[in-house]
């Protein structure tokens, strides 16, 4: 029997073991669900606190059920490793590692390069590697295939096969979990591609649509993420125009919601957060300098969102200013430091660049998150405080950024001089003298 009617076999009859790299918030979900469905899965991660959590059965990510966890580990379908070696007893290789920007936000793939390097030097020949983490087009034809093919001169699509299939994790999304999201897939050749739909088609609850190339796959990623980025941006910059006319931007939302075709609501903010929609369209940015082109704007909306949080102190000195007051030694409340609501994930978070931003103008500022109780950044540690009455009441401006469902804004309302309400959250309060929106 041929290479490609084995691992054809071994995938539907999930005899094959499927190795992830990468527990985070894209891989250990996915890992789970694969166990779930009756495969073998090793989980491979340089962080040895997750591989013991994993080993330990104590669940890191909220949106996997604790129950169900518990179960894929007792079981033993599921178990974590730091050492990269045992990838040689995988059959289906999950890369699902971060692609963060550096500092000049150029992208910094070296998380790929070292897991690409770390299945390179284990693999063996009749393989399935699929990527998964988000990164600019070519990445999969340009970086895996060439350093995946120097292992003992393998080729793709016959000695081994290449897929990339973007994740679509949405954090704290009640309706969409890893099993039920649409899946694309795109190989560097038909096999790949097949083999790749087969693998998903088996685990996951949810179309698998498959495109032509791993480029196209790629591309379809930072188009969903930029999408959302340049409308945010559209949607931001109204709201700093609404309120410079005295006008309720979230009624003229509301207003053009009515439309039945032609509009979808987005909504204003104190900035962008997460792991996708802030980054992902610089991965395009700076692929396509390579074809001479500027993505203006990409880029534009980009310096709107990005503004949001300096665009929020600006506001809050204007409100401070209303009671007399400097910002300097004022005393601010932030409340949620989460990116969006109702999750215990602050990575990109514009709470902690506001934070950041009125503790450099000499606030003294305090912030409380039910989610997040502490978070670390830039070296240091920072812990937050309890929601009282007093505390509430001690505070010169109370400033809405995440909108908690467990928060109590009429509570908050009640007992605050003043708030600053950047999400819309106080719709429901009845008593708004001492309340100003975005």
């Amino acid at each position: 029997m041929q290479s490609k009617e084995k691992l054809i076999n071994k995938i539907k009859n999930k005899t094959s073991v499927v190795g992830v790299i990468g527990l985070g918030y894209v891989g250990l979900p996915l890992a789970v669900q694969t166990s779930v469905k009756g495969y073998k899965v090793i989980g491979f991660d340089v962080q040895q606190k997750k591989v013991d959590m994993v080993n330990s059965g104590e669940n890191y990510i909220d949106d996997i059920k604790n129950e169900v966890f518990k179960e894929v580990v007792d079981s033993g379908k599921l178990t974590a490793t730091s050492d990269f070696k045992y990838i040689d007893n995988a059959d289906v290789i999950l890369i699902c590692v971060p692609t963060p920007l550096d500092k000049h936000q150029q992208p910094d793939i070296s998380y790929v390069k070292a897991s690409t390097e770390a299945v390179a030097a284990n693999m063996h020949k009749n393989m399935l590697i699929i990527l998964e983490s988000t990164t600019y087009p070519g990445t999969t034809e340009e970086l895996v295939m060439p350093t995946l093919e120097q292992k003992l001169t393998l080729k793709c699509e016959s000695d081994f096969y290449l897929a990339f299939s973007p994740e679509r994790v949405d954090p704290g999304n009640l309706l969409y979990k890893t099993k039920n999201t649409p899946k694309v897939v795109g190989g560097i050749g038909s096999v790949s591609t097949e083999l790749a739909a087969l693998f998903y088609r088996n685990i996951l609850e949810s179309e698998v649509y498959k495109v032509s190339s791993p480029k196209v796959a790629e591309m379809e990623k930072i188009l969903e993420n930029t999408y959302r980025n340049i409308n945010i941006g559209l949607i931001n910059e109204m709201a700093i125009i609404c309120n410079k006319m005295n006008i309720n931007i979230w009624e003229v939302i509301e207003a053009a919601k009515t439309k039945p075709y032609g509009f979808q609501a987005f909504y204003p903010g104190p900035g962008l957060g997460g792991h996708c929609i802030p980054l992902d369209p610089y991965y395009l940015t700076w692929k396509a300098k390579e074809y001479d082109y500027h993505t203006r704007l990409i880029e534009t909306s980009g310096e709107i969102n990005n503004y949001m949080p300096q665009y929020i102190l600006e506001r809050a000195v204007k409100i401070l200013n209303k009671f007399g007051k400097a910002l300097v030694n004022s005393k601010i409340l932030i409340l949620g430091v989460a990116y969006k609501k109702d999750i215990d994930d602050y990575r990109e978070s514009p709470s902690i660049r506001i934070i950041e931003k009125f503790k450099e103008e000499g606030a003294k500022v305090e912030f409380y998150d039910p989610y997040i109780p502490m978070y670390k950044y830039n070296g240091g540690e920072y812990t937050g405080i309890e929601l009282t009455k007093e505390v509430l009441e001690d505070s010169d401006l109370v400033i809405i950024t995440t909108a908690h469902s467990n928060y109590d804004y009429n509570f908050i309302q009640k007992y605050s001089k003043y708030v600053f309400d950047t999400r819309n959250a106080t719709s429901d309060v009845l008593d708004k003298y001492n309340i100003e929106l975005l």
